[in-house]
């Protein structure tokens, strides 16, 4: 080969060397910066012992105070009905008017035998004077005296009888005119104008109910109460104020009820089908927004836990096996921590079990850290509207969302 031509591949030969070694750099994986060192800022509460009280969730329905079911005293066809359904009645109201006429007719009958039986006690009365008279002057024999007495007495009796029947025939004819027992609301008519009602069978023509106070019943299981006793012997809790046991209501759209009420009793008895007992509660309702049949939750006071440690329900995580624990900084690093939870307290659950006072507790920034990742502890700033809201007003779509953070 001639001196030029190699002189030609000369450039050609440098040229393929420099891809090789460029190519053999890109195949080097470049340092990367080493992150082991950063730290997650992330919001924590640090928790503390306070004195926290306890209450219990439980399903109640509403029942009216009275409940009046109007039915037919007598028999007779319905003439009128004299109210609107739906409305507020005062007791005494003319409800329906039942024909009167033969009721009418039966106490004309009554009156009429009372006078009747009135002037035949006069004349046994008269008779018997004169045969008294009579008697001392041996004009009448002693027999007929004992029979005109006789007959006085018992003209007497039938005075009684007479005035019992008209005061019958009296009341059914009041029975005609169909009134309120109570001050309530009423609801529909049951039976119309023109209908055949029935003293016999008890006709239920319709029902007032008072509703300017209302009772909620609801149940708790006999294992509930036990704890609860138990930790009131321990010396866990104490009693929350005197008297009776404030409840508080938690309508079904999740609002809270205005008002709160008192727990009137506790069931004596155990209902041995479901284990649980009856609790009643007493609800001031002037605005009628609970009506009878009205699904409602009750927060009944529990007591107050002395020692109550505290942390807000967007801290608490969820297993797939339904299991809680709670994010937990110690010694600068995340540690997933097992919990037991109490009650819901004002967005706040107590921890039971698996927290100590002074742990700092992640509510916020569970995205960027897991377990052994070393963090920036931060205070949590609460949010101004979850800290407004009321006791269990919170929606339970809202309060998964935060957990699964």
């Amino acid at each position: 080969m001639s001196s030029k031509s190699l002189l030609g591949w000369q450039p050609l030969r440098i040229a393929a060397f420099s891809s090789l070694v460029l190519l053999a750099a890109c195949g080097d994986e470049a340092p990367q910066a080493d992150m082991s060192g950063m730290k997650v800022p992330v919001s924590v509460v640090t928790v503390q012992p306070s004195a926290t009280e306890l209450f219990s969730e439980l399903p109640g329905r509403v029942e009216a105070i009275q409940d009046a079911q109007i039915r037919a005293r007598v028999t007779g066809i319905v003439e009128q009905i004299n109210f609107e359904q739906g409305g507020d009645v005062k007791q005494g109201q003319l409800l329906f008017t039942i024909d009167p006429a033969p009721y009418r007719a039966a106490r004309n009958q009554a009156a009429a035998q009372l006078q009747n039986a009135q002037a035949e006690a006069r004349s046994a009365a008269l008779l018997a004077q004169r045969y008294e008279r009579l008697i001392k002057e041996n004009a009448v024999s002693r027999q007929e005296y004992d029979t005109a007495r006789a007959r006085a007495q018992q003209a007497q009796a039938a005075i009684a009888a007479a005035k019992a029947a008209l005061d019958a025939a009296e009341i059914d004819l009041g029975y005609t005119k169909v009134t309120s027992p109570i001050d309530g609301r009423i609801g529909k008519p049951l039976i119309t104008t023109g209908a055949l009602v029935s003293a016999a069978n008890g006709t239920h023509m319709a029902t007032v109910q008072q509703l300017d106070n209302v009772y909620v019943d609801v149940t708790r299981s006999t294992s509930e109460l036990s704890q609860l006793r138990r930790a009131m012997a321990d010396g866990k809790l104490t009693q929350a104020g005197e008297g009776k046991a404030k409840a508080h209501a938690i309508l079904e759209d999740g609002s809270s009820y205005g008002q709160d009420g008192t727990l009137l009793f506790t069931g004596v008895s155990v209902d041995p089908s479901t284990s649980q007992v009856n609790l009643r509660a007493e609800f001031p309702n002037p605005d009628q927004v609970l009506l009878p049949g009205m699904y409602v939750r009750v927060r009944l006071e529990q007591g107050v836990a002395r020692d109550a440690l505290l942390v807000p329900v967007q801290a608490v995580q969820y297993t797939t096996d339904g299991r809680t624990s709670l994010m937990v900084v110690r010694e600068g690093k995340i540690q997933a921590v097992p919990v037991h939870l109490g009650a819901e307290n004002k967005g706040q659950y107590i921890v039971l079990d698996g927290l100590n006072p002074g742990d700092q507790v992640v509510v916020e920034g569970f995205q960027k850290i897991r377990p052994g990742a070393p963090v920036q502890p931060m205070p949590w700033k609460q949010d101004k509207g979850t800290a407004a809201q009321a006791p269990g007003a919170a929606p339970a779509a809202q309060t998964e969302a935060k957990s699964s953070e």
